[in-house]
């Protein structure tokens, strides 16, 4: 049989009851809407036997069918609603009239029984399930499109999740809720049970559930006790349970608007022709919940609509202060964005720098970890493993999160934004995988204080570190919760508990299963095998839940706003006219975001302009107390302000113009052996700190390797940049100082053989020269040519003094003197030598040729031309101090070594020895030439020996000294012995020996051939006289000295040789003198 039946939403059944009956005549009480006009009626009986098909029609050409399998139903004398039959169905491809619904019609194709009390049991588990989805995804689908700001889609939406809440899948015949009657209705939405997995509630929830739910029952028995607040009027609750489940908690929400949805009495009949009385619902006046953001998103778009208002107790997801979309909710607990702002300043504090994040999906752990990760990024913390879990989760999708998350071992702590269901879950995985220790959880509020995530797996949470908006446990309810006892079989409410001061629990329909699971009990008779009777008399032993307090805040919140309402609407503390049935939702609104009181806590309880509370947390770490003991310790607190909650460790910063502290009591910290390591702490970072001097090398965005940076620079943003020469990094790298010059100072070994050298050399200069002095009239003084012998000793002397001079700390005297006296010492001792060598060649060459003297041989001669060519070298070097005046300069041979030296160059002071170096090549080459002069001439032998040496000195210094550029100690070293050698050698062999015969051989220093004329000295005379004829004119020549001036004139002897008469002339002293 096909029947096209039609249904507008904004009809309804009553709440929770059957229609009441009365006779023909008596007039139907309530808002009842009037039938359309247009609409025609069928009434009659319904019989499900006919039913064939169900046909839902959501919008224009989108249909569902479904078979009906149910067999026929008997509806006994329960209220029947009239049906108004169409045969076409809808309205037949015309326009509705005007002032109809008909945009929001859904037609059903069959017959069926629209039954909206308690006892709903009308379609079966097909039709449901098919309900649901459908259901679900209209909401999905207007979620995604940002449609439930429309008040007629949501009307359409309203009509299905109505249909589908007839049944639970047909496990149940009526909808669990705490319905308690009274003047005014407080709606209250708890998650009474877990989610399920394959239906849609779970296991009881002692903490966020049971504990939460009391709450609003605690608070407002105290209102309802309160002289001060809405005296003379009973708070009533309408109290539903969520599942955890944001599609189930819009299915139950439908239970608040009943009031606001019209009535028709001509859609029922009694049995028996009786009219029915439809005895309205009392509006609720406000909400308190949800608890997960994900359902309060959705519950406040439906809200929204009815202009209800909201108070949430722990919903905190930052999507819900968007007033453009959520006008009407507002909460007692921050939002994510300040508890994002606490758990990164808590991060930082340990300075934790590599993280991993875990979220549920929805609004609440989205958004808090988008928050979170937001403000880690600018805080300088790197986000190593990023995961999400599912709303629809197995258990072994948790053991792959707990491997990812391993998949980065260095990043220990876990941010989490994830209920405490799945934190459960986690921990579970994490013991299962024997990661124990392994992670540090830093968990959100929805974890906070409760027993629940780490009941039996305490192991697993040890030092995890939680946070919960700041509170204070209410004795009083812990007092209240413990007195509550369940409800005797077959025992009235009435009676009291077992003990002295106990109630039994009648309103809450969920304790009797709160009590058999908190005991591991079961009311059941018989009993099950291996089960154990509750007995009614246990005592609950419980923590206060975080959130308890602030479920009180919301109701007392939402109490204060009427009472403010009500005294200014009505003028006193009752319910006017201006008032019923319930005050209006905007005029709630306004009441509710202008309260200001200490609530229960102590605190002032207060909502923003986007109806959020101030920000304030305390931190928690979850500790062994004792050996099988463990709880959650306080050790510290986050405030959005800057005041002072605890006397703790201070710690302050400006965020997003926002004043907030930190306070950490880093006593109270305790971690275990695996967790901590080595350090005070946990470390969790991808690399350690680089040393002083290293900047990183990034891999990736968290990981870097170190690298040094050269010694001669600062580290700047990750870079290495030089310093300027002449200044040097300090220690810690950051930045540049000036460097202090330097020079090398006589107690250095550089310094000190060098002078030690030179001293001895002076030493045995002014010995030599003192011998000299003393002996200057012997024959071998005499015959060394007395005057050029202290002419080249000047010039040693000065060769040595100028290592004094060289190591000085340089200075523009001492630069000077430097230019002048090294070039000056060396030249007076190369044009001295030079002269003789010249002298000794010019002469033999001469008596070659002729017996003729040579010119400019005399002693006089000699120091004129000596003078005239250490003039020469005089004369540049004063010019040489006039066009470059002497200074001193700073030189770097390494970036970090500042040298203090005179300011010239090494070329120009190699350069201004250039001159020198010519006389020494002339020396040596005059050398080479007199080389074969006989032996009574062989001081020309010595001057050659003292030539070679020279040069080998000199050839040796200019690569050392070139080669050391850098090592200006090495440089002034090798030029202070340079010189001091060439000094050396030239005392050493020039001197050495005459000084030898003067001291140790005197009887060798007489002149040849003097004394009497006897056989001896006749003898002797004539044994030195064996030379050639060419070396006789050689002598005769060199014999001319500067005594010669005042001697006699030769005579003449005659001597036999071989048996010859010869007549010889005798040389005199002055002759015999051979240089």
């Amino acid at each position: 049989m096909t029947r096209s039946l039609s249904y507008s939403p904004g009809h309804r059944a009553p709440k929770g009851q059957c229609l009441s009956c009365v006779l023909p005549g008596d007039r139907p009480q309530g808002p009842w809407s009037p039938s359309p006009p247009h609409v025609g009626l069928d009434e009659g009986r319904l019989d499900m036997a006919q039913t064939t098909s169900l046909h839902i029609t959501v919008d224009a050409g989108h249909a569902v069918t479904k078979p009906l399998t149910s067999g026929p139903r008997d509806l006994g004398d329960a209220c029947l609603p009239r049906v108004r039959g169409r045969t076409t169905g809808g309205w037949g491809g015309r326009n509705p009239p005007a002032g109809t619904e008909a945009g929001h019609m859904i037609d059903l194709r069959g017959k069926y029984d629209r039954l909206l009390h308690r006892r709903r049991r009308l379609l079966t588990s097909s039709a449901y399930m098919l309900l649901s989805a459908v259901g679900s995804c209209l909401s999905h689908l207007l979620r995604q499109q940002n449609l439930l700001r429309g008040r007629r889609l949501l009307l359409l939406l309203l009509g299905v999740m109505t249909l589908s809440g007839m049944t639970h899948a047909g496990k149940s015949d009526k909808v669990k809720m705490v319905d308690i009657p009274g003047d005014v209705i407080f709606g209250g939405m708890f998650p009474m049970h877990e989610r399920g997995i394959n239906e849609p509630c779970g296991s009881i929830k002692e903490e966020k559930g049971i504990q939460r739910m009391e709450a609003m029952l605690y608070a407002v028995d105290m209102i309802n006790q309160d002289p001060g607040l809405l005296p003379n009027i009973t708070i009533g609750v309408l109290i539903l349970d969520t599942c955890s489940s944001d599609t189930y908690a819009l299915e139950q929400s439908m239970e608040f608007f009943k009031s606001s949805i019209n009535q028709d009495a001509s859609d029922f009949k009694c049995k028996g022709g009786k009219k029915p009385i439809y005895i309205p619902p009392k509006p609720v006046v406000g909400v308190i919940g949800a608890a997960s953001s994900s359902v309060s998103v959705m519950i406040a778009n439906i809200l929204r609509l009815f202009k209800i208002p909201q108070i949430s107790y722990a919903s905190t997801s930052t999507e819900l202060s968007d007033k453009s979309r959520f006008e009407y909710f507002s909460r007692v607990v921050p939002p994510d964005n300040f508890q994002a702002m606490a758990m990164v300043e808590v991060v930082r504090a340990f300075d934790w720098k590599y993280v991993s994040t875990l979220a549920d999906e929805g609004d609440y752990g989205e958004k808090g970890i988008a928050s979170f990760t937001k403000l880690a990024e600018r805080a300088g913390i790197c986000i190593a493993v990023v995961e999400r879990i599912q709303r629809i989760t197995k258990p072994e999708d948790f053991d792959l999160i707990i491997e990812r998350l391993y998949s980065k071992p260095q990043a220990r702590v876990v941010i989490m934004f994830v209920d405490e269901d799945n934190t459960r879950r986690l921990l579970a995985a994490a013991v299962k995988a024997g990661k124990v220790g392994q992670f540090l959880w830093v968990g959100s509020d929805s974890w906070g204080a409760k027993i629940h995530p780490v009941r039996d797996q305490e192991e697993a949470a040890l030092g995890a570190i939680t946070i919960l908006p700041q509170r204070s446990s209410l004795q009083g309810f812990d007092t209240y919760l413990r007195a509550l006892r369940p409800r005797e079989r077959g025992k009235p409410c009435a009676v009291d508990g077992p003990g002295e001061g106990q109630e039994r629990n009648c309103r809450n329909v969920w304790f009797k299963e709160f009590w058999t699971q908190h005991f591991n009990c079961t009311f059941r008779d018989p009993l099950p095998p291996g089960r154990r009777a509750c007995t009614g008399g246990e005592t609950i032993t419980h923590e206060q839940e975080g959130l308890v307090p602030f479920v009180v805040d919301a109701v007392y919140a939402l109490a204060w706003g009427l009472h403010n309402l009500l005294m200014d609407k009505c003028g006193d503390l009752t319910l006017c006219p201006a008032v019923l049935p319930a005050p209006s939702g905007l005029d709630m609104l306004h009441y509710i975001r202008n309260v200001s009181f200490i609530g229960q806590q102590g605190r002032e309880v207060k909502f923003n302009l986007d109806g959020d509370a101030p920000g304030s947390y305390f931190i928690y770490q979850y500790q062994q107390i004792s050996e099988n003991s463990y709880d959650y310790v306080l050790i510290g607190s986050w405030s959005e302000s800057g005041e002072r909650l605890h006397t703790m460790r201070h710690v302050a910063h400006n965020t997003r113009r926002r004043r907030t502290s930190l306070q950490l009591d880093i006593s109270k910290l305790e971690w275990t052996p695996g967790q901590r390591g080595n350090e005070t702490h946990p470390i969790s970072i991808c690399s350690s700190q680089c040393p002083a001097g290293h900047i990183r090398n990034f891999q990736d965005s968290c990981c870097w390797s170190c690298v040094p940076c050269p010694e001669d620079s600062i580290i700047y943003n990750d870079t290495c940049r030089p310093c300027a020469l002449g200044w040097a990094p300090t220690v810690d790298k950051v930045s540049c100082f000036k460097l202090t010059p330097e020079h090398i100072t006589w107690d250095s070994a550089w310094a000190i053989v060098p002078l030690v050298f030179s001293s001895l050399g002076l030493l045995c200069t002014l010995l030599t020269t003192v011998t000299f002095i003393r002996f200057n009239t012997t024959p071998v003084i005499m015959a060394s040519g007395r005057e050029l012998c202290y002419v080249l000793l000047s010039g040693i002397a000065l060769c040595y003094l100028m290592t004094f001079v060289i190591l000085a700390p340089p200075s523009t005297s001492t630069c000077a003197l430097l230019r002048i006296g090294l070039g000056l010492g060396l030249c007076i001792c190369y044009a001295a030598i030079f002269t003789k060598t010249n002298r000794i060649s010019r002469i033999f060459n001469r008596g070659i040729k002729s017996i003729k003297r040579p010119s400019y041989t005399s002693p006089r001669s000699q120091i004129v031309i000596c003078l005239g060519l250490v003039g020469v070298q005089l004369v540049g070097v004063v010019a040489w101090l006039l066009v470059e005046v002497p200074t001193t300069k700073e030189v770097y041979p390494y970036r970090l070594v500042a040298v203090l030296t005179c300011g010239i160059s090494n070329i120009s002071l190699i350069l201004s020895l250039g001159y020198n170096m010519v006389l020494i090549l002339l020396c040596t080459v005059y050398a080479f030439k007199t080389r074969k002069i006989p032996e009574n001439f062989n001081e020309a032998k010595y001057i050659g020996f003292t030539m070679y040496s020279t040069c080998i000195v000199w050839l040796a210094f200019i690569p050392i000294y070139f080669g050391t550029n850098n090592d200006y100690k090495i440089q002034l070293a090798s030029m202070c012995m340079c010189v001091s050698i060439s000094a050396s050698v030239s005392l050493g062999c020039l001197f050495t020996p005459k000084v030898y015969i003067v001291i140790f051989q005197p009887y060798k220093n007489v002149r040849q051939g003097s004394g009497p004329v006897k056989g001896s000295q006749n003898k002797s005379y004539g044994h030195s006289m064996r030379f050639t004829s060419r070396s006789q004119t050689a002598q005769s020549v060199l014999s001319i000295n500067h005594s010669s001036l005042h001697a006699p004139p030769p005579s003449t002897i005659s001597q036999h040789v071989n048996g010859d008469s010869l007549t010889v002339t005798t040389p005199s002293v002055e002759e015999s003198s051979i240089t």
